[in-house]
Order: structure tokens, then C-alpha cells, then sequence
């Protein structure tokens, strides 16, 4: 685990470079971004073990940060942050963080708490996602059904790793719409049926009857627990 990829996002200097070298010196490797932005294409391009986010960055703040790599699957976070209420903790958690860490704190603490989260979830066990007939390499963006390699689009990709994440669970098409890169809040609905319809012509043995992606009528879809 020592050797495991680490992402610190944070815009205040003195306190990232504090962080990256406290996480170096325990033996991972460990890169900084500033904003928000920069994280998210960083994400987008390259793969981590563990993201240390800063909750208010510029632009996009860690907490949607922390949603939209959980809705792809991503690598656990560690969330730092000055704000302490309550309210802020569950919001936190509540968005897929694996821990929440305030500040002011001792960096030797989250050295700890990293190696706690990664102990728990070790390198490279966040990469494959596997559910029945279908499994995703995430490191790769490769989908495999039934034994055979599926070629999907982004956004077709986005929908079922979300759907994957949480099987058996109902999700609306606004959560799905949050989930797809590139789409704005006037997106329509529709979009994510025509995703779904793709979707199932492409994994489903019969896209006319759906086993793995199921309709919930006046809800949303979800993927079929196996």
C-alpha cells in the first residue's frame, strides 16, 4: 500500500505542500492540483489510489468532486475541510467520502487515516467492478457481457458504472443525468432513455426483455442485483 497513488486538491500552497510531503515521506506517490477544474480533468486522464480533497476549492468544491468520482466508480477520498458543523460532516459523507478529516489537523493524523482507508479499500480494488454477466475494468473504461468485449460510448459508460454502483437500488433519471459527462441541468429526460435503450441493445440478451437493466415505472431504472 505504501507505494499507492495519491491526489491531493488543495489551493492553499503552504498546506498542500505540507500534506505532499507528510505523504511522501510515509512512501506514496503523491501529485497536487489547486482547483477544483484541474482535479477533474486530472481524474478524468489518469488514474489514483486515493484522493485528499479540499472541501471549498475554486471552481467545482470537493464535495461534487467526490460525487462524481463515486458516481464513475472512482478511488476512495479522504475529505479535509474547515467547516466542522454537523450538517457540513453528513453532507460530506453523505456524497461517498470515506472519511472527513477537520481542520486545523496533525498531518501525521491523515497519514494515518490514509493508510486506514487503504487498508480498507487496498490499490486497485476500486479499478474492477463486476456484477453478474457483466464486469468494468475502471482503470481501463473496458466492459465485458456474457464473455464478449462491449464497445460504449461516454456517456453510455457513465450510466451503467453509476447503475452498477448500486445494484438493486432505483435511480431517477435526474440522479443519471447528474451522473453523464457533459450534460447540463437542461438536459431531458429522454436522453437518459435513448442511453438505456443503447445500453440494453448492446449488454441484454434480448433488449426486448431486459434481465440486467430493468424499468421501474414512474421511478427510474436499476441495475439487476445477480
Amino acid at each position: 500500500m505504501a507505494d499507492a497513488r495519491i491526489l491531493v486538491v488543495e489551493d492553499d500552497r503552504t498546506t498542500a505542500d505540507l500534506l505532499a510531503l507528510y505523504l511522501r515521506h510515509a512512501k506514496y506517490r503523491v501529485d497536487v492540483e489547486s482547483t477544483g477544474d484541474a482535479a477533474l480533468e486530472r481524474i478524468a486522464r489518469e488514474s489514483f489510489d486515493l484522493l485528499v480533497l479540499d472541501v471549498m476549492l475554486p471552481g467545482v468544491d470537493g464535495v461534487e468532486i467526490c460525487r462524481r468520482v463515486r458516481a464513475q466508480g472512482g478511488p476512495p477520498v479522504i475529505l479535509v475541510t474547515a467547516r466542522t458543523l454537523e450538517d457540513d460532516r453528513v453532507s460530506g459523507l453523505e456524497s461517498g467520502a470515506d472519511d472527513y478529516v477537520p481542520k486545523p489537523f496533525s498531518p501525521r493524523e491523515l497519514v494515518a487515516r490514509v493508510a486506514a482507508v487503504l487498508r480498507r479499500v487496498p490499490p486497485g480494488a476500486h479499478r474492477m467492478l463486476s456484477r453478474g454477466v457483466v464486469a468494468v475494468d475502471l482503470a481501463t473504461r473496458s466492459v465485458t457481457a456474457h464473455g464478449r468485449a462491449i464497445e460504449l460510448t461516454s456517456s453510455e459508460y457513465a450510466l451503467l458504472v453509476a447503475l452498477m454502483q448500486r445494484p438493486g437500488h432505483i435511480l431517477s433519471r435526474a440522479q443519471l443525468l447528474a451522473a453523464l459527462p457533459g450534460e447540463d441541468s437542461q438536459a431531458l429526460d429522454r436522453t437518459v432513455d435513448v442511453h438505456v435503450r443503447n445500453i440494453r441493445r448492446k449488454l441484454e440478451r434480448d433488449p426486448s426483455n431486459p434481465e440486467l437493466l430493468q424499468t421501474v415505472v414512474g421511478a427510474g431504472y436499476r441495475f439487476v442485483k445477480s
